[in-house]
């Protein structure tokens, strides 16, 4: 273990993802709860540092984990730095996502969505012990993907994600006979994200028409959401909507 952190009883979190937005304010949120947060980046070491060291002045413990998740040898480097530092992992937050980037090659969202968070779960799941869980962050969009129409720009997000999805709940299983629960939280478009705003400058009129249905959660009001279904009573395999209130008007699943 680290000798720099005193665990102290905290749980040991991973968030996937968490140098801005949603994974961000969801590893704040996990800190303030009183657990040490991993913080999981692809790139911008600075900007997670800086995150990190917030958690740090405001009275928490915060560490960074460098990694594009969707490179195996990355993803393996990440885990072996969770092991080597902590021996274990308590929870594993799954926020990171992608395939709207103007770089993104017409494989990348089900390498980023699907393959890379089965294979981030199945090597972290030796250090998972009985009791532990992992969060699966998803949106309407894609949760409901067959079900209800989406945009054109966001379908490869949406049929890629839902595919994670389901690829995680296949898993419930293996899972249950390691004592390790399994929830998913599915927002609506959530203002302030990047998706969003991808998505806005792509199709504007896409973005509104969720707005016509209702306010929009915030980043905030949906990393709180996160955060909480990390120590919820909800059994293994259960669905947390946030927003969206057409979409929970059609059975759920």
């Amino acid at each position: 273990m680290s000798e720099a952190v005193d665990l102290d009883g905290r749980r040991v979190v991973l968030v996937t993802g968490a140098s801005r937005g949603i994974g961000a304010e969801t590893a704040q949120a996990l800190a303030t709860d009183g657990d040490h947060v991993i913080i999981n980046y692809r790139e911008k070491l600075k900007r997670a540092q800086a995150i990190a060291d917030g958690i740090a002045q405001a009275g928490g413990t915060a560490s960074v984990a460098g990694g594009d998740l969707s490179d195996e040898a990355a993803a393996n480097r990440l885990i072996a730095k969770v092991a080597k530092e902590f021996g274990r992992l308590d929870v594993l937050v799954l926020s990171a996502s992608g395939g709207l980037e103007l770089s993104a090659g017409p494989d990348y969202p089900m390498r980023i969505n699907r393959d890379a968070q089965l294979r981030l779960v199945q090597l972290a799941l030796p250090l998972m012990p009985s009791g532990s869980r992992i969060v699966f962050v998803t949106s309407h969009q894609a949760h409901f993907h067959g079900r209800k129409p989406v945009p054109a720009e966001y379908e490869p997000i949406a049929e890629s994600k839902r595919a994670g999805e389901d690829a995680l709940r296949n898993l419930i299983p293996l899972l249950s006979d390691r004592g390790i629960e399994l929830v998913v939280v599915s927002g609506d478009m959530i203002d302030g994200t990047i998706i969003v705003r991808l998505l806005e400058r792509r199709n504007s009129d896409a973005v509104e028409a969720r707005r016509d249905q209702g306010p929009l959660p915030t980043v905030e009001e949906f990393a709180r959401a996160v955060a909480d279904a990390t120590r919820s009573n909800d059994a293994t395999g259960h669905t947390i909507y946030v927003g969206g209130l057409d979409y929970l008007s059609m059975p759920t699943s």
